[in-house]
């Protein structure tokens, strides 16, 4: 927290040249903020870290590729609806398309659609996953997956004025974050390790690119459609 504290004093004196208000109350606040990353960081090496490296290895070695693959989508789906930072993006978004009069979205209908938002990009990033396990199982390069899917994102943004564009990119970044990248990359590289012909350095890497990759492509798919191309 203090690199972001200092740069916030730092612009706030220098810059604005003020005393931000109410000094106790932000604080408080970083203080809180500090304790419950400190302890949600430290829940997760003692818990589902552990957990997750156990199954990657277990699933690996079982051999099958459907239970693999199987496991592959759970896990990318479950640990993204649990991920707090696409949430915070999620509602953020719902907040501001129901605002947008060019977007037909009710007040009454933003929380359904932040709840879509989230679970639509939870099963694109399990479908990332199932995709990864199947590239290292097959030995792909994974060049060979992410040059064609960022060309298509930037064509359709080339192509199209839709805001529901820039919400994707921001969310399906969202998605790749504190609680389902370690996760992700104990499932590659357990399973790089476990294949004689993988290298764990090359085959275990680069999963997450691909979970950061399908949920924007997901997104934008649905998006259009839903409103008629943008």
């Amino acid at each position: 927290m203090l690199p972001i504290l200092l740069t916030i004093a730092a612009f706030e004196g220098a810059v604005l040249g003020r005393i931000p208000p109410d000094i106790p109350g932000l604080v408080l606040g970083f203080m809180a903020v500090l304790v419950g990353l400190t302890l949600m960081v430290r829940g997760l090496e003692m818990s589902l870290f552990p957990i997750g490296e156990a199954l990657a290895d277990a699933m690996a070695r079982r051999g099958h590729p459907a239970w693999l693959l199987g496991f592959a989508f759970a896990l990318g789906f479950g640990s993204t609806v649990a991920e707090p930072a696409l949430a915070a993006v999620a509602a953020q978004a719902a907040a501001a398309m129901a605002a947008d009069p060019g977007i037909p979205v009710t007040l009454g209908q933003q929380e359904a659609l932040a709840s879509w938002i989230r679970y639509g990009i939870a099963i694109g990033l399990g479908l990332a996953l199932v995709v990864g396990v199947w590239r290292t199982l097959k030995g792909w390069p994974v060049i060979w997956l992410v040059l064609p899917g960022y060309g298509l994102i930037a064509l359709v943004s080339l192509l199209s004025d839709a805001p529901v564009i820039a919400v994707a990119l921001d969310a399906g970044t969202a998605a790749t974050s504190i609680i389902n990248i370690p996760l992700m990359l104990a499932l590659g590289i357990g399973l790089a390790s476990v294949l004689r012909s993988r290298n764990a350095l090359v085959d275990g890497f680069g999963i997450v690119v691909l979970a950061s990759l399908a949920p924007m492509l997901m997104f934008i798919a649905v998006a259009l459609i839903l409103l008629g191309g943008g």
